[in-house]
């Protein structure tokens, strides 16, 4: 069974810094789309950025020059560097996969609370 881990999650005050760590134990994870997503209470989960097996970055507008995605193939880990991290993005992050077969898998996901 494909499992994800996410850590790293915590309580930060506004402005600092965060990064999140999710190890994939997926056979083929250099050929895995990695992503991180979030969700807030009552709303929809929604992505956050996403990595290619090639290493092409992808970031939704709110996030880009603020967070930074990347993946080690060698030790099936994705990374998710949060700088300057606002009051809105407090959320449950979680990691995600998607195999050249379109097969997904989530994370448990892990909390990232910003304080003022």
């Amino acid at each position: 069974q494909v499992q994800l881990v996410e850590s790293g999650g915590g309580l930060v005050q506004a402005g600092g810094s965060l990064t999140l760590s999710c190890a994939a134990d997926l056979d083929i994870f250099n050929l895995n789309t990695m992503a991180w997503y979030r969700q807030v209470p009552g709303k929809q989960r929604e992505v956050v950025a996403v990595i290619m097996n090639d290493g092409r970055a992808h970031y939704v507008d709110f996030v880009k020059g603020r967070f930074t995605i990347s993946r080690d193939n060698s030790k099936k880990m994705v990374y998710l560097r949060m700088d300057r991290l606002r009051l809105e993005d407090t959320a449950v992050y979680f990691c995600h996969s998607e195999t050249p077969g379109k097969e997904e898998n989530w994370g448990q996901g892990t909390q990232v609370t910003v304080s003022s």
